[in-house]
């Protein structure tokens, strides 16, 4: 059976080393056969034994970009590391709650990616979870390295700078990766009276921006007083299930 690599990203200090041991504990959990698991960080302090950690990968960003997703585009540089073929690339806040092996076969070569969800049709990728195949589109990370500016000047973020370079993009199914806030959270009035639910088809749950996965578990959601009435969830306890 072939080694499956999934990698991530850890920098700064807003997600400490436990993000990284319980994302991987969920891989390791809901993989079948040998696993590869990859932490590129700044500080490798805290991780547990079966986390490869290695060094960020350089890449040219403007200062007041460096610690942003854009960060990001360096895992399309080729070399990356000594890494071949297909690779999974996970955000540190996802929760993991079903089966893995499916995204390793589904559009074997493909780079493959969520819809985002608040762009459903736009062709846009969210990427906090996609698979790539090392080295085919070197060129994403090539044409930002050579001119930063121009790309950040034209693009917002850079889910949507990939998608427009990668127009044959395949989404993954849409039960597969579920968004907590979008997708999970009951829509105001009733996210003031009913938990989130965990659909049984979902296989990783994403947490873009807030809450994290620890403040959604006891349903804790900061936001401004005047968001507060639809930024609000109760506890979600099959977090404590998944995660850990």
């Amino acid at each position: 059976m072939s080694q499956k690599t999934v990698i991530c990203m850890k920098w700064g200090t807003r997600y400490g080393p436990e993000f990284v041991n319980r994302l991987y504990a969920g891989v390791a959990r809901n993989i079948t056969g040998p696993l590869r698991f990859i932490c590129f960080t700044d500080d490798s302090t805290g991780l547990v034994a079966g986390v490869e950690a290695l060094p960020l990968p350089p890449i040219n960003l403007p200062e007041e970009y460096q610690w942003t997703p854009w960060r990001k585009l360096s895992c399309w540089q080729y070399p990356l590391a000594d890494l071949e073929g297909d690779v999974l690339f996970l955000d540190v806040d996802l929760i993991i709650v079903s089966s893995l092996d499916d995204f390793f076969t589904y559009e074997p070569g493909a780079y493959c990616v969520i819809e985002n969800w608040t762009q459903m049709g736009q062709s846009i990728g969210n990427t906090s979870a996609y698979r790539f195949p090392a080295g085919k589109h070197a060129r994403i990370f090539d044409i930002f390295n050579a001119d930063p500016d121009k790309v950040l000047s034209e693009h917002l973020i850079e889910q949507q700078y990939i998608s427009v370079y990668i127009p044959d993009q395949k989404f993954w199914p849409a039960k597969w990766c579920v968004s907590f806030k979008h997708n999970l959270v009951p829509k105001f009035p009733l996210n003031w009276i009913r938990s989130p639910d965990l659909p049984a088809t979902a296989r990783i749950v994403a947490f873009t921006g807030k809450p994290d996965p620890d403040e959604a578990r006891v349903g804790k959601w900061k936001a401004p007083f005047f968001k507060k009435f639809y930024k609000h969830t109760k506890p979600a306890p099959w977090i404590g299930d998944h995660w850990k």
